[in-house]
């Protein structure tokens, strides 16, 4: 290795490994440090563990649809929540080595160890000083735990020990209703766990369009109790958890943490850049671009604290992974929003939502899934979807949803919003029946019939039969 790298990467996370991607067409005088495990976030405590328990919840709760279809003797069904996690480990553990592929042939341009910024150009890990012409920071995030909560060690659970449990408890709170919190909360109470849930604020999801949250609130409190607006305190009592939110107290056998995440950014010395630092010490960083201020320093993914999803994490570091072997950085066109919560039904944000859009004139089309035909034939029918789009052109903005098959109706829209299509562009789109998706299009003619009517011969034109077996 070289005295003098090339680019230096912190953090072999996805942000991280997508820059190290790009690094390597372009230079083989590299080198990766990684503090901790190796392997991605969302492989090993993240997404990837997450869905496999959401799977598994799911799985067991659809008993409760047998009697409908004529399928007797759900009763007689037991869900073994121990070979269950062995499966969440086990695949989870699969889909971990797969991340380490990329660093394990690296020998010693993988260095495992905490690294420390000396100056936008050296750096100090494990007693050595190493010098960058460039340097890449992504140091991922880690759970928020109030410090006063830490005592109480094992009763207290974050989704980095989660999936390590090798039992449930058949009491547990869930503190934060925020898209961790209320998949787990949904998960764990379909898995037979006494689940209370708390959220301090009043929205739930990252929702802000104040009829989508309240759907959803009301769909999550028929599975479990749900109590929102009001902080919550934990405190040790016995062999359990206090949990005290207002007039509500309760005493479980542990507590499930989803506050969201932190950056890890301490001690990791970005005091010494020289760059002003805002009130959660992260430097000023140009998101189409990942640079720091103008410093031959980048920084993607959650320690940047910009986007914490994984295809945001991937493209910040591809991104910084360029233009961290360019001479000047080149500015990228970011993808459009898409945020997806994987609760049943699916809870998602397109493009602009409702608080983005809030306050400018906009249009609005609704859709409710109570009669929809293809939602009634599963026994799926619940949830709603609001679409936001632009009075004048009648372009689509934005949408937020609590609605099956959300998660697929949602990348169907960010399509729509990428490409800047119309209302009656969507309209002039084939629908199949039956399927959930003509839920999207009566929630796209809602918007129609805001707008200037199509000519007679435009199949944007054709209309609901009012039918529920034919809409």
């Amino acid at each position: 290795m070289s005295e003098i790298f090339d680019v230096i990467i912190i953090g072999g996370g996805t942000a991280g490994l997508a820059a190290l991607r790009e690094v390597k067409k372009r230079t083989h005088n590299f080198a990766i440090i990684n503090d901790g495990p190796w392997g991605t976030i969302c492989a090993r405590v993240g997404c990837m563990p997450s869905k496999l328990l959401i799977e598994a919840a799911n799985a067991f709760h659809h008993r409760g649809t047998f009697e409908e279809f004529g399928i007797r003797g759900a009763g007689g069904l037991t869900l073994d929540i121990a070979a269950a996690l062995r499966r969440v480990r086990r695949l989870r553990d699969d889909f971990v080595a797969s991340t380490l592929k990329a660093t394990d042939t690296l020998g010693k341009r993988a260095i495992s160890g905490r690294a420390r910024l000396l100056d936008a150009g050296r750096l100090e890990v494990n007693g050595r000083e190493l010098r960058a012409r460039n340097i890449i920071i992504a140091t991922g995030s880690r759970p928020i735990v109030p410090a006063s909560w830490r005592t109480l060690g094992k009763q207290l659970l974050t989704t980095d020990t989660l999936f390590e449990q090798e039992s449930l408890p058949s009491r547990m709170a869930v503190v934060g209703m925020g898209p961790i919190g209320v998949e787990m909360a949904q998960a764990l109470s379909r898995l037979g766990v006494e689940v209370t849930a708390f959220g301090e604020n009043n929205t739930i999801a990252g929702l802000s369009d104040p009829q989508i949250n309240a759907v959803a609130r009301e769909l999550l409190g028929r599975e479990f109790p749900l109590y929102l607006g009001e902080k919550a305190d934990l405190d040790a009592v016995g062999n359990g958890v206090r949990v005290k939110s207002g007039a509500t107290e309760i005493v479980v056998d542990c507590v499930l943490v989803a506050l969201g995440r932190r950056p890890n950014i301490n001690g990791i010395g970005l005091e010494t850049l020289g760059v002003e630092l805002n009130s959660q010490g992260l430097p000023p960083v140009d998101p189409h671009t990942m640079q720091v201020a103008d410093l031959p320093v980048f920084m993607a993914g959650d320690a940047n604290q910009q986007i914490p999803l994984l295809h945001e994490a991937a493209d910040g570091g591809h991104i910084a992974g360029i233009n961290a072997t360019r001479p000047t950085p080149v500015y990228f066109t970011r993808r459009t929003p898409l945020a997806i919560v994987f609760a049943d039904p699916g809870i998602a944000t397109v493009g602009n939502g409702f608080q983005a859009l809030n306050g400018k004139k906009t249009l609005s089309g609704e859709v409710r899934f109570e009669h929809q035909g293809r939602a009634r034939a599963g026994q799926r029918n619940k949830g709603i979807m609001h679409l936001y789009a632009e009075p004048e052109s009648g372009r689509l903005l934005g949408a937020e949803m609590c609605a099956p098959a959300g998660e697929h109706m949602a990348h169907l829209l960010a399509l729509a919003i990428d490409r800047s299509l119309t209302v009656q562009d969507l309209l002039r789109l084939p629908f199949y029946h039956p399927v959930l998706e003509e839920g999207l299009r009566t929630a796209l003619r809602d918007l129609a019939a805001q707008l200037p009517p199509c000519g007679e011969s435009d199949l944007a034109a054709c209309d609901a039969f009012n039918a529920d077996a034919l809409d």
